[in-house]
């Protein structure tokens, strides 16, 4: 559905058009325009969209009051239950409106109802407190109750003109449903794919309608009860194949999506993860996924939707926060954890996002991706070691070189196959499901997860493969330049020294390439996630003490299977090209175990070290405390108090000395019962202690830890946002609308969510967002 009006004058000279996102209308009653700026044509839309989405009610911001006379007062969280149907709130001034008259009130008119208070300004006079709202309601035919009459006819469509001359039959209503369901089953199948849904050429005649009208039609083919009702056999202005009629329902799917994400998050504490990138149409996106405990004591991680942001200034991106987590009624108080890359935007010590927030909330406890901090110390030993570096060189000239043309791919398969063949022949492979698949070249990323691990395999396992390409292009080559950089390649690559770093690399990546995998669990916990990181640094530390010889012999094998040189160990060291004037003498053994075996193996180490430095904050040891491995040995009593400490609004009406008597008797119980002995994790300990129902028997227990669950390790979840955005929006598609694009990747990526929706209030949603010519 397309903005209600645009920035022309037309129809009116007294009155302009306003943009206006149907989807998505402002929430914020302390910003919103009122409903007379707007156009008289536009009124009426624009009051629908609103009363479908609902009055904007933070109900778990830390409400905060303001000195009155002798006593503290401010707006009572309660009073929803009262005036739920009515009530806003906006956090910024701290003010309360009045939803039916800021939709329904006169242009003219005085004070009465409270005249510009509920609607313009806000009300917050909190020492007249509840009489005040009931004062403002009024008796039976006051302004408010007109206004609220006026809401309900609105919403009631049977009441319009329309239905009233349509006498729609118990036969068509039931046809409309049929009608309706078809289409939004196909819309769910399309939505789950990612696909698109619409062609260049939707008419009769057209052979390719696009995805969706395709799968309408062959739907109807058969089920004989859909094509009675659809397609040719539907009234003209009523088949519901329309563009306007697909992103209306898919935005009701979106919405009921969302919703669905919003009451499983019920009234508990949350943590966001946010990051930024570019679309394919240059449009700066930002992504926002929260994080949570559920009832059953999982932790899930839900994308909440994607916002254009105008810049990625950190004052920008709060903004657009705020904003997204207004729509859901949701606020930053409730926040307890930030995710982000660690781009300087985002954790700047001063102005970037995560002191922005800390300012707000100071129980917001900041936690660098995991990942991206593994990633970086890849890349920086990469960038450090002259060996590395010259190796990750080679292989993007590789990259560039050999898959410079189709043809020289096409050559590299071939070969490929043909050395699987030759291994298969051998004995050297086994034949199974999955073994022996096509591989490629992959370019190296800074940003890029595990990019550089899978470089460097696909270099080993295509070696022969690639030497053979390059020799072709060496003998073959119309261009000297081509000529030229083939033979560098066949000068580098095939040496010991290549040889080496590459398999050395192979070995350090791997280990480390575990520990990403695991890192980029939705449900991994900060706990595991720090004790995955010092089983990397000991596997390393491993490796170092005790890997030389088994690398070694590695080695030696690759370069007689590839008939490459061998350096005797023992002989001195003989630096290629031209000596240096100060190179000490040393021998080979010297060169490849200490200056680069142990060189390499000690720069990563000592990389970890920095980049995971926050695994020693007071935070990070305190919530150590609650793991449960090996029978709780590392439960702390005193450390778990002083880690309710960091979490004062939580623990602020608790004595800590009744919290010391809960985990006194927490800790004898979970170690006397044998279903508490496997448990490894944070996450399985804290479903368990549902299961158990001790959750209810140690409730600060259990609010500790889903306080520590709430501390992201990753923003793989907002990364994988990205991803599924490059295939909802493509160059094909780059003029999608962002409320469209946001509907799409919601359904999508929430495919789990969505699939639990029935198909009833994603219709019954997409009714009440305008007149429609039926009812269901």
């Amino acid at each position: 559905m397309a903005a209600l009006g645009n920035a022309s004058n037309q129809g009116s000279s007294k009155f302009s058009r306003i943009d206006f996102n149907a989807f998505d209308p402002p929430s914020d009653p302390g910003t919103r325009p009122q409903i007379c700026e707007y156009h008289p044509n536009d009124r009426e839309g624009v009051r629908r969209s609103y009363l479908a989405k609902g009055p904007c009610q933070p109900k778990l911001h830390d409400f905060e009051g303001r000195e009155i006379g002798s006593r503290l007062r401010g707006f009572n969280p309660r009073w929803y239950d009262d005036f739920g149907s009515w009530l806003e709130y906006n956090m910024e001034k701290k003010a309360v409106y009045c939803f039916f008259c800021f939709l329904f009130k006169p242009e003219l008119g005085g004070r009465k109802g409270g005249g510009d208070s509920f609607v313009v300004t806000g009300w917050k006079v909190w020492n007249k407190g509840k009489e005040a709202l009931l004062s403002h309601i009024g008796k039976k035919n006051s302004i408010h109750m007109q206004n609220e009459l006026k809401a309900r006819a609105l919403l009631n469509q049977r009441q319009s003109i329309s239905s009233f001359f349509g006498r729609q039959t118990e036969k068509m209503r039931n046809d409309y449903r049929v009608r309706m369901n078809a289409s939004l089953d196909c819309i769910w199948y399309l939505l789950r794919q990612g696909m698109a849904f619409r062609a260049h050429d939707e008419s009769a005649n057209s052979k390719n309608k696009g995805n969706f009208l395709e799968l309408v039609k062959f739907l109807a083919d058969h089920n004989t009860d859909v094509k009675s009702v659809a397609l040719e056999n539907a009234p003209k202005n009523l088949q519901l194949t329309s563009a306007d009629f697909q992103k209306e329902m898919v935005h009701a799917a979106a919405y009921e999506t969302t919703n669905a994400i919003i009451r499983e998050l019920g009234d508990e504490l949350f943590a966001i993860l946010v990051d930024e990138s570019r679309d394919v149409s240059c449009k700066e996106q930002m992504a926002l996924v929260i994080r949570f405990v559920r009832r059953d004591g999982s932790t899930v991680e839900r994308f909440l939707g994607i916002v254009h942001v105008l810049n990625t200034a950190a004052a920008t991106l709060k903004v657009a926060l705020e904003s997204k987590l207004a729509e859901h009624s949701l606020s930053l108080s409730r926040v307890r954890g930030q995710g982000y890359d660690g781009a300087s935007n985002m954790r700047g010590e001063f102005n970037g996002l995560k002191s922005l927030i800390l300012k707000t909330n100071s129980s917001a406890y900041y936690v660098h991706c995991f990942a991206h901090q593994l990633q970086l110390t890849l890349v920086a030993v990469a960038n450090s070691h002259i060996d590395v570096a010259h190796l990750f060189a080679l292989t993007d000239k590789i990259q560039n070189t050999v898959g410079a043309s189709c043809k020289r791919q096409d050559m590299l398969r071939e070969r490929q196959a043909a050395e699987i063949a030759k291994a298969l022949n051998n004995g050297e492979k086994e034949t199974g499901k999955g073994r022996n698949q096509e591989i490629g070249l992959s370019r190296t990323g800074a940003t890029r997860w595990g990019s550089h691990y899978g470089t460097v395999n696909n270099v080993i396992d295509l070696f022969t493969p690639i030497l053979d390409v390059l020799e072709m292009i060496e003998e073959e080559a119309v261009d000297f330049k081509q000529k030229g950089e083939a033979k560098i390649l066949l000068d580098g690559l095939p040496s010991f020294d290549c040889v080496f770093v590459l398999h050395l690399m192979r070995d350090v990546l791997g280990l480390t390439n575990v520990l990403s995998q695991a890192l980029q669990k939705k449900d991994q916990d900060i706990v595991n996630a720090i004790g995955l990181v010092k089983v990397a640094k000991l596997q390393l530390q491993r490796m170092r003490e005790d890997g030389w010889d088994p690398l070694l012999q590695k080695v030696s094998l690759f370069c007689n299977k590839h008939n490459i040189s061998i350096p005797n160990m023992e002989a001195k060291f003989i630096t290629r090209g031209r000596p240096r004037r100060r190179s000490e003498e040393m021998t080979n053994l010297h060169r490849y175990r200490v200056e680069i075996f142990y060189t390499i193996l000690d720069m990563q180490l000592k990389e970890l070290n920095d980049r995971f430095d926050e695994i020693s904050s007071k935070l990070l040891l305190c919530v150590a405390c609650l793991n449960p491995r090996d029978a709780f040995q590392a439960f702390n009593k005193g450390m778990l108090i002083k880690l309710a400490s960091f979490y004062p609004r939580e623990f602020e009406n608790i004595d800590m000395a009744t919290l010391g008597y809960q985990l006194d008797s927490y800790i004898i119980d979970v170690r006397l019962d044998e279903r508490f002995h496997e448990i490894r994790d944070l996450n399985e300990l804290s479903k368990m202690l549902v299961e158990t129902k001790k959750n209810l028997t140690f409730p600060y227990v259990y609010l500790l830890l889903k306080l520590a669950l709430l501390l992201p390790v990753a923003t793989a979840s907002v990364e994988r946002a990205f991803s599924a955005m490059n295939l909802i929006k493509t160059k094909l598609r780059n003029r999608m609308g962002d409320t469209w694009m946001n509907d799409c990747l919601v359904t999508y990526i929430e495919r789990e969510v969505f699939n639990e929706i029935p198909n009833e209030p994603i219709m019954q949603n997409y009714q009440k967002m305008k007149t429609r010519r039926e009812l269901l």
